[in-house]
Protein backbone atom coordinates (compact mmCIF):
# COMPACT_ATOMS: atom_id res chain seq x y z
CA UNK A 1 0.00 0.00 0.00
CA UNK A 2 2.46 2.44 0.97
CA UNK A 3 4.13 1.75 -2.81
CA UNK A 4 1.59 2.75 -4.06
CA UNK A 5 1.01 5.53 -2.37
CA UNK A 6 4.62 7.08 -3.09
CA UNK A 7 3.92 6.39 -6.35
CA UNK A 8 0.57 7.92 -6.88
CA UNK A 9 2.11 11.27 -5.15
CA UNK A 10 5.20 11.40 -7.50
CA UNK A 11 2.82 11.29 -10.77
CA UNK A 12 0.51 14.39 -8.53
CA UNK A 13 4.04 15.99 -8.60
CA UNK A 14 5.13 14.99 -11.88
CA UNK A 15 2.17 16.60 -13.25
CA UNK A 16 1.75 19.85 -11.95
CA UNK A 17 5.91 20.15 -13.01
CA UNK A 18 4.16 22.29 -16.36
CA UNK A 19 3.05 24.99 -14.44
CA UNK A 20 6.41 25.95 -13.20
CA UNK A 21 8.59 25.24 -15.96
CA UNK A 22 6.77 27.19 -18.43
CA UNK A 23 7.70 30.41 -16.62
CA UNK A 24 11.26 29.37 -16.17
CA UNK A 25 13.48 32.46 -18.43
CA UNK A 26 16.13 29.97 -18.19
CA UNK A 27 17.16 27.73 -21.55
CA UNK A 28 15.52 23.99 -20.84
CA UNK A 29 19.28 22.28 -20.71
CA UNK A 30 20.07 24.92 -17.46
CA UNK A 31 16.48 24.09 -15.59
CA UNK A 32 17.27 20.26 -16.11
CA UNK A 33 20.54 20.92 -14.85
CA UNK A 34 19.73 23.25 -11.98
CA UNK A 35 16.82 20.76 -10.90
CA UNK A 36 19.58 17.91 -10.88
CA UNK A 37 21.77 19.62 -8.98
CA UNK A 38 19.14 21.10 -6.28
CA UNK A 39 17.82 17.59 -6.20
CA UNK A 40 20.86 15.89 -5.71
CA UNK A 41 21.60 18.35 -2.63
CA UNK A 42 18.37 18.15 -1.38
CA UNK A 43 18.46 14.55 -1.22
CA UNK A 44 22.63 14.08 -0.17
CA UNK A 45 21.55 16.17 2.71
CA UNK A 46 19.09 13.12 3.81
CA UNK A 47 21.07 10.61 3.18
CA UNK A 48 24.24 11.94 5.21
CA UNK A 49 21.60 12.53 7.68
CA UNK A 50 20.11 9.06 7.85
CA UNK A 51 23.92 7.32 7.70
CA UNK A 52 23.28 4.89 5.30
CA UNK A 53 25.74 3.61 3.41
CA UNK A 54 26.18 2.86 -0.32
CA UNK A 55 28.10 -0.25 -1.35
CA UNK A 56 30.57 0.41 -3.88
CA UNK A 57 29.97 -2.91 -5.15
CA UNK A 58 26.36 -2.42 -6.07
CA UNK A 59 27.20 1.24 -7.31
CA UNK A 60 29.82 -1.10 -9.82
CA UNK A 61 27.18 -3.74 -10.87
CA UNK A 62 24.62 -0.98 -11.98
CA UNK A 63 27.04 1.55 -13.37
CA UNK A 64 25.71 0.48 -17.23
CA UNK A 65 22.09 0.64 -16.03
CA UNK A 66 22.71 3.70 -14.10
CA UNK A 67 24.29 5.70 -16.82
CA UNK A 68 21.75 4.78 -19.55
CA UNK A 69 19.15 6.08 -16.60
CA UNK A 70 21.03 9.10 -16.53
CA UNK A 71 21.02 10.17 -19.82
CA UNK A 72 17.25 9.42 -20.54
CA UNK A 73 16.74 11.19 -17.27
CA UNK A 74 18.73 14.26 -18.75
CA UNK A 75 17.02 13.88 -22.13
CA UNK A 76 13.61 13.82 -20.90
CA UNK A 77 14.26 16.85 -18.83
CA UNK A 78 15.32 19.00 -21.99
CA UNK A 79 12.78 17.90 -24.29
CA UNK A 80 9.82 18.26 -21.92
CA UNK A 81 10.77 21.29 -20.92
CA UNK A 82 11.01 22.77 -24.34
CA UNK A 83 7.86 21.49 -24.87
CA UNK A 84 6.08 23.03 -22.44
CA UNK A 85 7.48 26.25 -23.87
CA UNK A 86 6.39 25.80 -26.97
CA UNK A 87 2.68 24.48 -27.36
CA UNK A 88 0.14 24.30 -24.15
CA UNK A 89 0.50 22.11 -20.97
CA UNK A 90 -2.34 19.82 -22.26
CA UNK A 91 -0.27 19.01 -25.55
CA UNK A 92 2.64 18.94 -23.95
CA UNK A 93 1.15 16.16 -21.49
CA UNK A 94 -0.24 13.93 -24.14
CA UNK A 95 2.53 14.02 -26.59
CA UNK A 96 4.73 13.04 -23.56
CA UNK A 97 2.40 10.22 -22.50
CA UNK A 98 2.63 8.34 -25.65
CA UNK A 99 5.80 7.05 -23.35
CA UNK A 100 3.65 4.15 -21.95
CA UNK A 101 2.89 2.99 -25.53
CA UNK A 102 6.54 2.82 -26.74
CA UNK A 103 7.07 0.68 -23.53
CA UNK A 104 4.85 -1.56 -25.05
CA UNK A 105 6.57 -1.68 -28.10
CA UNK A 106 9.90 -1.56 -26.58
CA UNK A 107 9.19 -4.39 -23.87
CA UNK A 108 9.47 -7.54 -26.25
CA UNK A 109 13.22 -6.79 -26.92
CA UNK A 110 13.98 -4.96 -23.83
CA UNK A 111 12.12 -7.08 -21.34
CA UNK A 112 11.35 -9.85 -23.62
CA UNK A 113 7.84 -10.11 -22.86
CA UNK A 114 5.08 -11.01 -25.05
CA UNK A 115 3.62 -8.44 -26.97
CA UNK A 116 0.02 -9.90 -26.95
CA UNK A 117 -3.03 -8.97 -29.42
CA UNK A 118 -4.71 -6.29 -27.05
CA UNK A 119 -1.13 -4.99 -26.76
CA UNK A 120 -0.98 -4.25 -30.38
CA UNK A 121 -4.73 -2.60 -30.38
CA UNK A 122 -3.65 -0.66 -27.32
CA UNK A 123 -0.80 0.55 -29.48
CA UNK A 124 -2.54 1.25 -32.57
CA UNK A 125 -5.28 2.86 -30.85
CA UNK A 126 -2.38 5.03 -28.94
CA UNK A 127 -1.06 5.80 -32.05
CA UNK A 128 -4.12 7.21 -33.53
CA UNK A 129 -4.89 9.38 -30.65
CA UNK A 130 -1.46 10.62 -31.11
CA UNK A 131 -2.53 11.24 -34.76
CA UNK A 132 -5.64 13.91 -33.93
CA UNK A 133 -3.58 15.68 -31.50
CA UNK A 134 -1.13 16.25 -33.94
CA UNK A 135 -3.91 16.86 -36.13
CA UNK A 136 -5.40 19.26 -34.28
CA UNK A 137 -2.36 21.41 -33.53
CA UNK A 138 -2.94 24.23 -31.58
CA UNK A 139 -5.77 26.80 -30.83
CA UNK A 140 -4.21 29.20 -32.91
CA UNK A 141 -3.04 26.73 -35.50
CA UNK A 142 0.72 27.67 -34.92
CA UNK A 143 3.42 25.86 -36.00
CA UNK A 144 5.04 25.97 -32.81
CA UNK A 145 2.65 23.46 -31.41
CA UNK A 146 3.29 21.09 -33.68
CA UNK A 147 6.89 21.43 -32.82
CA UNK A 148 5.84 21.57 -29.05
CA UNK A 149 4.06 17.94 -29.95
CA UNK A 150 7.68 16.65 -31.46
CA UNK A 151 9.91 18.05 -27.98
CA UNK A 152 6.89 16.12 -26.20
CA UNK A 153 7.23 12.75 -28.24
CA UNK A 154 11.38 12.90 -28.01
CA UNK A 155 10.62 13.51 -24.50
CA UNK A 156 8.41 9.87 -24.35
CA UNK A 157 11.11 7.93 -25.46
CA UNK A 158 13.67 9.14 -23.49
CA UNK A 159 10.95 8.19 -20.32
CA UNK A 160 10.36 4.56 -22.05
CA UNK A 161 14.07 4.42 -21.90
CA UNK A 162 14.23 5.62 -18.27
CA UNK A 163 11.22 3.49 -17.18
CA UNK A 164 12.82 0.00 -18.78
CA UNK A 165 16.72 0.62 -17.93
CA UNK A 166 15.10 0.83 -14.22
CA UNK A 167 14.13 -2.59 -14.26
CA UNK A 168 17.30 -3.48 -14.41
CA UNK A 169 19.12 -1.94 -11.37
CA UNK A 170 19.18 -3.82 -8.70
CA UNK A 171 20.25 -3.97 -5.21
CA UNK A 172 19.55 -0.25 -4.29
CA UNK A 173 16.86 1.42 -2.69
CA UNK A 174 14.73 4.22 -3.52
CA UNK A 175 16.71 6.93 -1.99
CA UNK A 176 20.14 6.12 -3.52
CA UNK A 177 18.93 5.13 -7.08
CA UNK A 178 17.48 8.62 -7.00
CA UNK A 179 20.37 10.07 -5.46
CA UNK A 180 22.76 8.42 -7.75
CA UNK A 181 21.14 9.26 -10.87
CA UNK A 182 20.30 12.92 -10.36
CA UNK A 183 24.57 13.02 -9.60
CA UNK A 184 25.00 11.76 -13.25
CA UNK A 185 22.50 13.58 -14.73
CA UNK A 186 23.79 16.69 -13.43
CA UNK A 187 27.66 15.84 -14.50
CA UNK A 188 26.51 15.01 -17.63
CA UNK A 189 24.60 18.55 -18.04
CA UNK A 190 27.45 20.30 -16.79
CA UNK A 191 28.98 20.25 -19.92
CA UNK A 192 26.69 20.06 -22.10
CA UNK A 193 25.28 23.68 -20.59
CA UNK A 194 28.45 24.92 -20.95
CA UNK A 195 29.62 24.45 -24.29
CA UNK A 196 25.91 25.26 -25.55
CA UNK A 197 23.92 27.77 -24.16
CA UNK A 198 26.13 29.03 -20.88
CA UNK A 199 24.99 29.51 -17.32
CA UNK A 200 22.30 32.59 -17.31
CA UNK A 201 21.07 32.14 -13.64
CA UNK A 202 22.18 35.25 -12.38
CA UNK A 203 20.46 37.09 -15.17
CA UNK A 204 17.18 35.84 -14.22
CA UNK A 205 14.14 37.34 -12.16
CA UNK A 206 13.82 36.55 -8.52
CA UNK A 207 10.91 34.33 -9.75
CA UNK A 208 12.55 32.06 -11.64
CA UNK A 209 14.93 31.42 -8.76
CA UNK A 210 12.17 30.91 -6.97
CA UNK A 211 10.56 28.64 -9.70
CA UNK A 212 13.79 26.85 -10.28
CA UNK A 213 13.98 26.22 -6.19
CA UNK A 214 10.82 24.72 -5.79
CA UNK A 215 11.71 22.47 -8.78
CA UNK A 216 14.77 20.75 -7.12
CA UNK A 217 13.85 20.10 -3.74
CA UNK A 218 9.80 19.22 -4.44
CA UNK A 219 9.44 17.84 -8.45
CA UNK A 220 12.74 16.45 -8.49
CA UNK A 221 14.52 15.21 -4.93
CA UNK A 222 10.64 14.44 -3.27
CA UNK A 223 9.03 13.61 -7.11
CA UNK A 224 11.90 11.11 -8.11
CA UNK A 225 12.61 9.39 -4.47
CA UNK A 226 8.78 8.52 -4.20
CA UNK A 227 8.46 7.77 -7.80
CA UNK A 228 11.70 5.08 -7.92
CA UNK A 229 10.44 4.03 -4.33
CA UNK A 230 7.02 3.20 -4.89
CA UNK A 231 8.05 1.94 -8.83
CA UNK A 232 9.91 -0.60 -6.91
CA UNK A 233 7.37 -2.14 -5.66
CA UNK A 234 4.62 -2.46 -8.17
CA UNK A 235 4.04 -4.40 -10.85
CA UNK A 236 4.39 -3.62 -14.57
CA UNK A 237 0.56 -3.02 -14.80
CA UNK A 238 -0.27 -1.14 -11.82
CA UNK A 239 2.72 1.05 -12.80
CA UNK A 240 1.34 1.77 -16.10
CA UNK A 241 -2.17 2.14 -15.08
CA UNK A 242 -1.25 5.06 -12.09
CA UNK A 243 0.58 6.32 -14.58
CA UNK A 244 -2.32 8.29 -15.57
CA UNK A 245 -2.33 10.52 -12.68
CA UNK A 246 0.29 12.16 -14.51
CA UNK A 247 -1.30 13.13 -17.75
CA UNK A 248 -4.52 14.03 -15.83
CA UNK A 249 -3.15 16.75 -13.71
CA UNK A 250 -1.00 18.13 -16.12
CA UNK A 251 -4.92 18.50 -18.04
CA UNK A 252 -6.77 19.61 -14.68
CA UNK A 253 -4.59 22.00 -14.29
CA UNK A 254 -4.30 23.03 -18.15
CA UNK A 255 -8.24 23.36 -18.05
CA UNK A 256 -8.49 24.76 -14.70
CA UNK A 257 -5.60 26.75 -14.02
CA UNK A 258 -4.44 28.19 -17.17
CA UNK A 259 -7.76 28.26 -18.73
CA UNK A 260 -6.47 26.55 -22.23
CA UNK A 261 -9.57 25.41 -24.41
CA UNK A 262 -9.05 21.44 -26.03
CA UNK A 263 -10.56 21.43 -29.60
CA UNK A 264 -12.60 18.72 -30.11
CA UNK A 265 -9.57 16.63 -31.85
CA UNK A 266 -7.36 17.08 -28.93
CA UNK A 267 -10.28 15.92 -26.69
CA UNK A 268 -10.59 12.78 -29.37
CA UNK A 269 -6.81 11.81 -29.17
CA UNK A 270 -6.55 12.57 -25.89
CA UNK A 271 -9.57 9.59 -24.53
CA UNK A 272 -8.14 7.20 -27.58
CA UNK A 273 -4.07 7.91 -26.26
CA UNK A 274 -5.11 7.73 -22.53
CA UNK A 275 -8.23 5.46 -22.65
CA UNK A 276 -6.46 2.49 -24.89
CA UNK A 277 -3.51 1.56 -22.89
CA UNK A 278 -5.95 2.40 -19.56
CA UNK A 279 -8.66 -0.12 -20.43
CA UNK A 280 -5.69 -2.79 -21.20
CA UNK A 281 -4.02 -2.91 -18.57
CA UNK A 282 -6.92 -2.73 -16.11
CA UNK A 283 -8.02 -5.99 -17.96
CA UNK A 284 -5.06 -7.34 -17.69
CA UNK A 285 -5.00 -6.81 -13.68
CA UNK A 286 -8.55 -8.44 -13.44
CA UNK A 287 -7.68 -11.35 -15.45
CA UNK A 288 -4.13 -12.01 -12.79
CA UNK A 289 -6.75 -11.48 -10.09
CA UNK A 290 -9.10 -14.11 -11.33
CA UNK A 291 -6.50 -16.29 -11.60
Amino acid sequence: MRDRIYFILSMIIFGAIGVFAKFIDLDSSEIALFMSLIGSFFLLTIFICSKHPISRGNIKKNTSALLVSSIALSGNWIFLFQSYKETTIANAALSYYFAPVLVIVMSPVVLKERLSLKKVVCVCTGLLGLICIVLSGGNDGSSHHLLGIFYGLVAAAFYATLTLSNKFIRDLNGLENTLLQLLLSAALLIPYVLLTTGLQLFRISVYSVVLIVVLGVLHTGVGFYLFFSGMKGLKGQSIAVLSYIDPLTSLLISAFVFRERMAAFQIIGAVLLLGSTFISEVRISLQQRKS
